[in-house]
Formats: C-alpha cells, structure tokens, sequence
C-alpha cells in the first residue's frame, strides 16, 4: 500500500475536517502541530495491546486498523475497524482495552499523552469534538450489536457495505449518500468474516447473492460498486429514509 504524503502543516493534513483537530481553531492547531509527531507501521503491527500502557494517543491518518480481543483458547473477536481519522486511546486511560493490529500499512498523528490532555483541559472546542467522535463510536457500537445479535447473514454484510460507505464519505465530508457509491474494502473476505462473526462462505455467498440482484458490482477484490444506495439499505433491513 503507497500512503499519500503526509504534510508538515496541520492545515493541509488529509484527515484535518474530519479527525480530532476538525474543531481546532489556529491558536489549537499551532500548539497540536507542535506536539504531533507521525509514525508509519506496516501490516501485521500492533499499535495497542490490551493491557499495556499507551504512551500516546493518535489520531489514524492513512490506512487501516482493527480493534479486537483474544481469549484463553485462541480465538479472537474483531469488535470495531479503524480507518483514516479515527482516533486510539482514551483520555485518563492509561492502558489499552483492546488489540489494535494494523490491517495494511499505516501513519499515525501521534500526541504524547499528558500533553494531550492538557491541551484538551485548556481547549474546550477540542474536548467537544473528542466527545462527538466518542458518540459517534458508541452508536456504531450500538448498531453493530443489533446487527450481529438479530440480523441474518445477508443483513450482516449488507450492513457492513452500508456502514463502510458512510465513513468513507464522512472522510471527505462530501454530499449524503445517494444513488451510486463505490466502497474501497479495507479487509479480506476471511477478515470481513471475523468481524461479522460469520464464516468466509457464507461471507462469499452473501457477497454473490447481492451482485447477482444486481445490489453491487464487484469490480475487484478491494473496489465494489453500488448502483442505488437505498436498495443496499433495504438489503441490511434498514429504512432508507433514515
């Protein structure tokens, strides 16, 4: 994976209206890039594990990360999926609750932690912004609970393209999702099948079955095509209109 250049100045950062610091005004945003440093890792990386200290908190600029949690028998559950602008660690936490490998290659906007936390003590505006991407997650969380708890397989991956197609756009805080979108894959079938607590054939399956109702195209292994958003929507059992 090439990871775009990643500019010294914070005002032309890729993930600058989107991340942590997308409510920083100049005097904020002066003192974040002088206490930011960037770190790239590649594939296969863990940036976190639970249990141990985590000495920084970054925000995720380019590539992409899971959150996940082993236990005593080897298996492991993915429990969230990081992407550009995403942001690890918890203010007054000083230890990590959870795994966090890196998917691909990735650069992190790293902030010492105590420094960070000073900043957010004296910087309303980015306390806030912190607590809406904070929200932000527990809702997820929320709907990826309700989805993996009741809803069938095709509902399941329908609502994981769904769910993808709107950070992607988020990313670019482009026009609300209508008509045709592209979805960028992060993950692997097996990795998507991990996530959805399903297995890779019935990931496989599901994926076919959409394309075939002419829901998606697959126009390669990272890149899918979806012609009508709300008919993806209806798919995951979810009202378009929402």
């Amino acid at each position: 994976m090439n990871l775009p250049l990643i500019p010294a100045d914070c005002r032309a950062c890729p993930i600058r209206h989107s991340a942590v610091c997308a409510s920083a005004d100049g005097a904020s945003l002066a003192i974040l890039q002088q206490v930011k440093s960037y770190r790239s890792y590649p594939a296969g990386t863990y940036l976190a594990r639970a249990g141990e200290p985590l000495e920084h908190l970054s925000s995720l600029v380019a590539g992409c990360a899971t959150i996940s949690k082993g236990f005593e028998d080897g298996r492991r559950q993915t429990v969230g999926l990081l992407l550009p602008s995403d942001f690890i660690g918890r203010p007054g936490r000083t230890r990590a609750t959870f795994d966090i490998v890196a998917l691909s290659e990735v650069t992190l906007c790293r902030f010492e932690r105590k420094r960070f936390e000073q900043l957010l003590a004296d910087t309303p505006s980015l306390t806030s912004r912190l607590l809406e991407m904070t929200l932000d997650e527990l809702e997820a969380a929320q709907d990826l609970a309700v989805t993996l708890g009741r809803g069938t397989a095709r509902e399941r991956v329908a609502s994981f393209l769904a769910s993808l197609a709107r950070r992607q756009r988020a990313q670019t805080k482009s026009a609300p999702l209508s008509g045709a979108v592209e979805v960028q894959l992060p993950l692997t079938r097996a990795e998507i099948a991990d996530h959805l607590g399903l297995t890779i054939e019935t990931v496989s399956r599901q994926m076919t079955g959409l394309r075939k109702e002419g829901i998606i195209a697959l126009e390669n292994n990272r890149t899918i095509a979806i012609p009508d958003f709300s008919r993806l929507l209806e798919a995951a059992g979810a009202d378009p209109d929402d």
